[in-house]
């Protein structure tokens, strides 16, 4: 079973930058599809970006033109560089990975996936 571990979570300032890593124990068919999901407090968990293939990252609105998602296949870690942090930002964010195509990442099942992270802490002050 593929192992996630996350790290490079801290407090920022807002407008600040923080780069999230995510170790994989190895990359196979079930990492086809890598992504973050984030869930602050009091909210539902939601997928905010996915990646397959260098040209193929997608993104949730609430991130699009600030998170930009990477992976390094010799490295088998995926990344999160997160620019221009805003309090909304705060959350807990979990990598994760899935056999099946990133289409639909937002709405896909947490639980369902192939492989889960235990989460790293983010937090944004004004």
């Amino acid at each position: 079973q593929v192992q996630l571990v996350e790290s490079g979570g801290g407090s920022v300032q807002a407008g600040g930058s923080l780069r999230l890593s995510c170790a994989a124990s190895e990359f196979t068919y079930k990492t086809y599809c890598m992504g973050w999901f984030r869930q602050a407090p009091g909210k539902e968990r939601e997928g905010i970006a996915a990646i397959y293939s260098p040209d193929s990252a997608t993104y949730a609105d609430s991130v699009k033109g600030r998170f930009t998602i990477s992976k390094d296949n010799a490295k088998f870690t995926l990344y999160l560089q997160m620019n221009s942090l805003q309090p909304d930002d705060t959350a807990m964010y979990y990598c994760a990975a899935d056999g099946r195509h990133c289409r639909g990442w937002a709405f896909r099942p947490f639980n369902a996936l192939d492989a889960r992270g235990q989460g790293t802490l983010v937090n944004v002050s004004s």
